[in-house]
């Protein structure tokens, strides 16, 4: 194969080369079942980095047309999958020409290595481990209680037996919230786009913390919104900040995520919580409060949400049961005023009419059960064992060289390297020797950030999920030097 890269597009190389590879598989050049070049030989002969070649064929493999196993490289697949016959459409410009854009490439990276490989680490998922699941309470509700509910369409905002234990639920939170007002979803994600989709417009200004979790979702630039950044300091964001914002940009709605932020970790003070809810009232300012990590506070109560002080209802809250209890089940809310839960309701049921009946009719009980609040201490005190494990692992394999502050609840670690590195040259180290976390940059913050995990890991991972972060960090900065 003779090919030079175009360095002058703007298409970044690794798709040129990706798609430089797809046209010569269409063409027979490299048939079903057929090796690629290794990934070090195309990239010598290209005159490129490995990690560009591994993000080629990244590319490749979640279009379906190359399979990869550890020992035996990079082969065609032998179904062909998505090869079209030239008269077909050109389904690859339809896919990347719709409005919903895809996911970060970090993110597809970080999936795809999930998937090609089996003794994968996981500290970049914040998702429980299954032996955090309330599954013993589950199957005693299912086994005992029996499923009588009527299996047609349910009401357009959610299981109303649900928002019965769901308001009061709340209520044990301090927050007020009548069934009327409670959206039932399928998660926080859906009630982060409903409410980018339905209450907002192309070309608005919203701000959002900085870093956040919502930068690693592309639901925002999807819906065309202008996204203006409020820093996160060691209580929470400055409130004078939405003054400012709102001065500059106009900006029209808040994202905040005051418990144990994601990915930092930090908590919004008392005295800013206030300021906040002052601040976004006078300059009538809806705030949408994501908490989905409020119930995990290792030692005590963790400080009121948003919500809970709320008096002028301007706090959208976006709750979940995936970070307290089973992510399977699929079941978040939504507390609004109720215009604002119609109007979401009205558009979730021209995408799908509803939820499915029966993991409503199960996260009702499980809310009902006299045992979820036991599950909510084991829960808690075993997050804070694995949290310890890996603060060891890290003093032990790191010393000085990664910094962190540890918080008494969510289900993370914000560190930051004193060494000059790249996250993506780090993140492929730490592939290759079977660990995978999230770079900073996907949060919206600068290089040498990262966000470890200990939610997925079973405890004895910690150590050797950390040893390989280290032994990934040198070889990064050995390849520097």
């Amino acid at each position: 194969m003779t090919w030079k890269l175009d360095r002058t597009l703007k298409t970044p190389v690794y798709l040129q080369i990706a798609e430089l590879l797809e046209r010569s598989i269409a063409s027979g050049e490299y048939p079903p079942g057929s090796p690629l070049p290794s990934e070090r030989k195309l990239a010598e002969q290209l005159g490129v980095n490995r990690s560009t070649i591994v993000q080629a064929y990244a590319e490749l493999r979640s279009a379906g047309l190359v399979e990869s196993k550890v020992g035996s490289g990079t082969t065609v697949s032998r179904s062909k999958w998505g090869i079209s016959p030239s008269h077909t459409p050109n389904w690859r410009q339809y896919a990347e020409g719709g409005s919903f854009l895809p996911n970060l490439p970090f993110m597809r990276r970080i999936r795809s290595s999930m998937r090609h490989h089996g003794q994968m680490i996981d500290m970049a998922s914040g998702e429980l481990a299954e032996p955090l699941f309330p599954s013993g309470l589950l199957q005693s509700i299912m086994q005992e209680q029996p499923f009588t509910e009527p299996l047609g369409y349910d009401h357009p905002q959610g299981n109303p037996q649900l928002r019965v234990e769901l308001s009061a639920f709340l209520r044990k939170q301090g927050i007020a919230a009548p069934e009327a007002s409670i959206l039932v979803t399928s998660g926080s994600q859906q009630s982060l786009y409903l409410i980018t989709q339905c209450l907002l417009a192309p070309g608005d200004a919203v701000a959002i913390e900085d870093p956040s979790y919502c930068y690693s979702l592309p639901m925002f630039q999807s819906a065309g919104l202008r996204i203006c950044r409020l820093p996160v300091h060691h209580d929470g964001i400055d409130p004078d900040d939405i003054a400012r914002l709102y001065r500059e940009h106009r900006i029209r709605m808040l994202f905040l995520n005051p418990n144990y932020q994601n990915p930092t970790g930090t908590s919004l003070s008392m005295e800013k919580r206030q300021r906040v809810l002052a601040i976004a009232a006078e300059l009538r300012i809806p705030i949408v409060e994501d908490d989905p990590f409020s119930l995990t506070s290792f030692h005590h109560q963790a400080l009121p949400s948003l919500k809970a002080l709320d008096k002028e209802d301007i706090v959208l809250y976006i709750g979940s049961l995936s970070k307290i209890a089973a992510s399977g089940l699929r079941i978040g809310w939504l507390v609004a005023p109720q215009t604002v839960v119609s109007r979401l309701a009205d558009a979730r049921q021209q995408m799908d009419f509803g939820l499915s009946i029966l993991p409503q009719w199960l996260a009702g009980r499980l809310l009902a059960s006299n045992e979820f609040p036991l599950h909510l201490q084991m829960l808690r005190k075993a997050l804070e064992a694995k949290q310890q494990r890996m603060i060891g692992a890290l003093e032990h394999y790191f010393s000085e060289k990664l910094a962190f502050t540890a918080h008494p609840g969510g289900l993370n670690l914000w560190c930051k390297s004193k060494e000059n590195i790249s996250d993506h040259r780090l993140l492929e180290e730490s592939i290759q020797r079977g660990l995978v976390f999230v770079p900073g940059s996907v949060y919206g913050s600068e290089e040498g950030f990262i966000r470890l995990s200990y939610a997925r890991p079973e405890p004895e991972q910690m150590e050797i999920g950390i040893e390989r972060l280290a032994a990934a960090l040198r070889a990064s900065l050995a390849s520097k030097s």
